[in-house]
């Protein structure tokens, strides 16, 4: 009876050790924020100041081909926290609105980070944007009014969020569900308040403050998803950063959106915590063309927001999917490193799991690898041969190493030439470049490389057939999923 006490309070204190060493893990994720729109990233065609995001890429591993897995924000959610590709759901094409919020595109049954980093004895916190998902009741459990016709009026005050971030996973959380219900802020899973979307940004950072300094001494680790609202429309940066980078609204925000982050970063520092704190600076997407006026940026202030890639958010192309991504961890990932091997944002999921210590089921994850020999050791090769990317109108593409097979004959989003334009023009359906010699995507080979596009296609067709790009027993998606648009092509033609 006492060696049976004796080793309990042994475990115990173990267990204790071990959660301790185990680092916080902290994931920054920007709306809308473009590859170009970080000075780092993009020193000759960046003009907004960004030092605090600079400063980080000194301090870090900045990745330069690093992905989103779709160009815009639902299905790229979606694919951070599950490790899953978004199309895999029913989400085909576009992303969560209207009467879509009434049902959450993550399943009850699939396993997000939060809850995989629960079962290794962290905390989890969601703060700010959400759509993913989620339906507002009332205190009679009928659906709450959202909408009044095309208005948005938000929910009441008081109303319940039954299938909300804590159903996923976090056990706690503060924000918004997306940019047209922006007003109504929830609280774990009740609308507390009605707020205007210019204090927005700030209110989140003071949150995330907060909660580093709470658990700053606790003895589990934390992870933090913080998920800004910035520079995504409405442009709306506050009245001190108003005027501050001389190039308008969107550049404004854009450096608030920057500070923000600093303001974050440096409550790690004074709270003690920053050597055991992992955190990886992200953004969700590219930038939004129409919404930061890019063709204004690019001709009157040389600022490019995509940096020399094509396209923009919604695009398949570079410029809607290659993203910022730095990643710091002090004591393991050298400072002021750069890698240029090909990731993907769906990596959270097993690089977390991998330092968590947590050993990975065969049905999570099912697109998700590892990159912490990555961070430990820039030369290290990564296990991402394959990376399928993602446009608005559900356009697929597929890159292996240098290659990149776009399954569309234009943008498969807003930029020119779109899908229809590109068929009028009598542009290929296919396009194939060589990101190595050609990352601005301007040379189409596909014609001169027939067996290669064969050959990406049929991998492509196999990942989604197999319903994982990770080994392991083939899973089943949620859907049938369309790789080639087929129809859509010959509808658009026949118009």
């Amino acid at each position: 009876m006492k060696l049976n006490k004796i080793l309990f309070v042994a475990l115990f204190i173990s267990s204790l050790v071990s959660a301790q060493q185990k680092p916080n893990i902290v994931y920054i994720i920007c709306d809308d924020l473009g590859y170009g729109d970080i000075q780092a990233l993009n020193p000759e065609k960046g003009k907004i100041l960004t030092p605090e995001v600079d400063a980080l890429a000194k301090e870090g591993m900045t990745f330069t081909d690093a992905h989103s897995a779709s160009a815009v924000c639902t299905p790229s959610r979606y694919a951070v926290l599950t490790g899953r590709y978004s199309w895999r759901s029913r989400l085909q094409q576009g992303v969560l609105s209207g009467g879509d919020e009434l049902d959450p595109l993550i399943a009850d049954d699939i396993t997000t980070v939060p809850k995989m980093l629960k079962t290794a004895g962290y905390k989890t916190t969601a703060i700010g944007k959400w759509h993913l998902g989620f339906k507002f009741v009332d205190d009679e459990g009928n659906p709450a009014k959202v909408y009044d016709g095309k208005k948005v009026i938000g929910p009441a005050i008081g109303s319940t969020v039954p299938n909300g971030p804590l159903s996923r996973g976090f056990d706690s959380y503060i924000g918004f569900h997306h940019s047209r219900v922006m007003k109504t802020v929830i609280k774990d899973d009740k609308v507390i308040d009605k707020m205007e979307p210019i204090k927005m940004l700030q209110f989140l950072g003071d949150h995330a403050i907060e909660y580093i300094a709470k658990e700053a001494d606790a003895n589990e680790p934390f992870f933090m998803y913080l998920a800004l609202n910035s520079p995504h429309s409405p442009v709306v940066p506050s009245e001190d950063w108003q005027g501050k980078s001389g190039m308008g609204a969107y550049a404004d925000f854009v450096m608030e959106t920057d500070f923000v982050v600093g303001r974050v970063l440096n409550a790690l520092k004074e709270n003690g915590i920053e050597d055991n704190t992992l955190v990886f600076f992200t953004s969700d997407n590219g930038c939004s063309a129409p919404v930061s006026k890019a063709g204004k940026l690019e001709k009157e202030f040389g600022h490019y927001p995509s940096a020399n890639f094509r396209g923009y958010k919604s695009d398949i192309w570079e410029g809607g999917h290659r993203i910022p991504f730095i990643v710091k961890w002090p004591g393991v990932i050298k400072p002021c490193t750069t890698n240029d091997q090909l990731v993907c944002q769906t990596s959270l999921m097993a690089t977390t799991a991998q330092i968590a210590g947590v050993a990975l089921d065969d049905s999570t994850g099912v697109d998700s690898y590892s990159i912490l020999s990555m961070l430990k050791n820039k030369k290290t090769k990564t296990d991402y041969k394959l990376v399928v990317n993602h446009s608005i109108n559900g356009k697929f593409s597929i890159r292996s190493k240098k290659w990149k097979l776009e399954l569309t004959p234009g943008s498969g989003g807003w930029s020119n030439p779109n899908d229809n334009k590109a068929i009028e023009k009598g542009l290929p359906t296919i396009q194939l470049y060589n990101m190595q010699k050609d990352p601005g995507e301007t040379t189409n080979l596909y014609e001169k490389h027939p067996k290669l596009v064969e050959k990406l296609t049929a991998e492509l067709v196999g990942i989604v057939e197999k319903g994982r790009s990770t080994s392991g027993t083939p899973q089943k998606n949620d859907v049938s999923v369309d790789i080639f648009k087929a129809n859509e092509v010959k509808q658009a033609a026949a118009h």
